[in-house]
């Protein structure tokens, strides 16, 4: 087993390239030597079932690793039971959606807590995860349910807040942002050490097998000091993080991360980096 990398959502590359629907997004990233995928429905999901069964197939065809991003208007932790309750159904939406691209995880994004405390946001986020356990469970669906680390600073999603939330079902998984973790507490993941770290709490937290199959995020993020402002790309040389020691970190506990590549408009360019510098850390 090695790491796998792909983009988030098509590319200026992918457009260059006459991609014209997301149905030819697998043929590009396996032609360009990538092997994971994932679809980005942030805006909401527009797609038909036809479609969403197509790419699926497509990416079978060419052996790409698909995962789906839920939309961002998802708010697990909402002071409106109302919002709380829409959230599971958007998340059911997104599960039949991932069900029919052959998708391993959703990412689901935790929420905001700038208006209550976190110890509330918390509260309201578990009950809403026991009633999406709840609705995956009822409706038979297989696809993880992937908590992603969040960037700002009001936003619920410390790796100690999704570490905890994954804890209420074996459906959970964390979604490790890494660029979000680096935004939010302001250029922290600088050495290999710091990225080990991580996957050690992870694993010391669910179990190894959660630290070893990490599905994840990698871009480089500005930042305030309220946390991430803007993605950027990988020729950013200011804020950061750097590939390399993550790379030196995966290779040296031996696990298999995905990783998606969210850069801003470069994501297939910066995941074919991403994987040239993995590649030369495995050789040596």
């Amino acid at each position: 087993m090695s790491a796998k990398f792909g983009p988030g959502g098509n590319s200026e590359a992918f457009k260059k390239a006459g991609g014209r629907s997301t149905l030819q997004a697998p043929g590009f990233v396996k032609n360009i030597g990538l092997d994971a995928y994932e679809y980005e429905a942030g805006n909401g999901i527009t797609g038909s079932p036809e479609l969403f069964m197509n790419i699926g197939e497509k990416a079978r065809e060419h052996n790409i690793k698909m995962s789906f991003h839920t939309p961002y208007f998802i708010s697990l932790s909402s002071v409106e039971k109302q919002k709380r309750d829409n959230s599971i159904e958007y998340i059911r939406q997104s599960a039949a959606v991932s069900t029919l691209l052959g998708a391993e995880t959703m990412v689901v994004h935790c929420g905001s807590c700038a208006k209550i405390t976190r110890e509330e946001a918390m509260m309201y986020a578990s009950e809403t995860l026991s009633g999406v356990a709840l609705m995956m469970q009822d409706n038979g669906f297989k696809t993880i349910v992937g908590i992603e680390t969040m960037g700002k600073v009001n936003q619920l999603g410390t790796l100690s807040e999704v570490l905890k939330l994954c804890k209420i079902s074996k459906r959970f998984a964390p979604v490790v942002d890494f660029g979000h973790l680096n935004a939010r507490d302001r250029g922290v993941l600088r050495t290999k050490d710091d990225f080990k770290r991580i996957f050690d709490e992870i694993s010391s937290t669910l179990g190894a097998e959660y630290a070893e199959n990490l599905h994840c995020h990698f871009s480089k993020i500005m930042y305030t000091e309220m946390g991430e402002k803007k993605h950027l790309t990988f020729e950013d040389d200011i804020y950061g993080p750097e590939f390399l020691p993550l790379a030196e970190a995966i290779v040296e506990l031996g696990v298999s991360p995905t990783i998606i590549c969210e850069s801003a408009g470069t994501q297939s360019d910066d995941a074919l980096m991403m994987k040239s510098i993995y590649e030369s850390v495995l050789r040596g």
